[in-house]
């Protein structure tokens, strides 16, 4: 009899948990090139602390213009793509100005597309833009969860810094544009621990130097190119961490 109740109780707390709908998991979507792949790992790592879905759509590469033309295309982000991320996350981080506003139109619909490979800031005004645009149309599709609300879907778009400071242009310029919007800043630089300012104690060179496998010259200054790739190298958890502190800040997620 015993067992027989056991059993039973069992079989009721099963059928209670499976009954259960599970809460919604975020969705992040993120776009960026060479350090923002899943090869590196950092968004993954991120996306798993936070307990949220990755959509890693970054490609090694390319520009903030390719991304800018894959929305128009469509392969960015699909129609119910769009319906579920919570987050759209910018890590393009080539060193150039991205708020150079003289180069920028009123709507995106004025801008002459697809975009060239060197079109910086028009392309990240353009991105931006159009991800506003079409989570504020969904209040007008009867398919969207969004139907008739006033504002449409919340769009949330985070812009990332270059993982360390060696990156002056593109630092500068993308800090005015969060500024400028509103957005939350992923600030690597700030947060990673080290800086071009002072070398290694030891090595005399560039700290930057010591997690990377190649380098490149920044205002004549020898850095660190590429972190070394893979969720269990250094670099690659404190971006996470960094991201992670970052997103918690913006949604409720323990």
């Amino acid at each position: 009899m015993k067992k027989i109740h056991t059993l039973l109780l069992s079989l009721f707390v099963c059928s209670t948990l499976f009954s259960q709908e599970a809460p919604k998991r975020c969705t992040f979507l993120l776009t960026g090139a060479s350090f923002a792949t899943p090869q590196n790992g950092w968004f993954e790592a991120a996306c798993g602390l936070l307990g949220v879905t990755p959509l890693n759509r970054a490609v090694g590469g390319e520009s903030i213009a390719v991304a800018a033309n894959r929305v128009i295309d469509g392969t960015l982000y699909s129609a119910d793509e769009l319906e579920n991320i919570d987050a759209l996350v910018i890590m393009q981080v080539h060193d150039k100005d991205v708020f150079d506003e003289t180069q920028l139109k009123e709507k995106y619909t004025d801008y002459k597309t697809p975009f060239d490979y060197g079109d910086y800031s028009p392309a990240y005004d353009y991105l931006i833009k159009r991800y506003l645009t079409d989570c504020y149309n969904l209040r007008f599709d009867e398919k969207s969860k969004y139907y008739n609300t006033t504002a449409g879907k919340p769009a949330i778009i985070l812009l990332c810094t270059h993982w360390h400071d060696g990156r002056a242009t593109y630092n500068a310029s993308v800090r005015k544009l969060a500024e400028k919007w509103g957005f939350p800043l992923v600030e690597f630089d700030k947060y990673i621990g080290f800086s071009k300012q002072a070398v290694h104690p030891v090595t005399g060179k560039q700290i930057s130097l010591l997690y990377s496998s190649d380098t490149q010259t920044a205002d004549e200054v020898t850095v660190g190119w590429h972190p070394d790739n893979g969720q269990e190298t250094y670099i690659q958890k404190r971006m996470a961490a960094i991201f992670a502190d970052t997103v918690r800040k913006i949604f409720l997620i323990k």
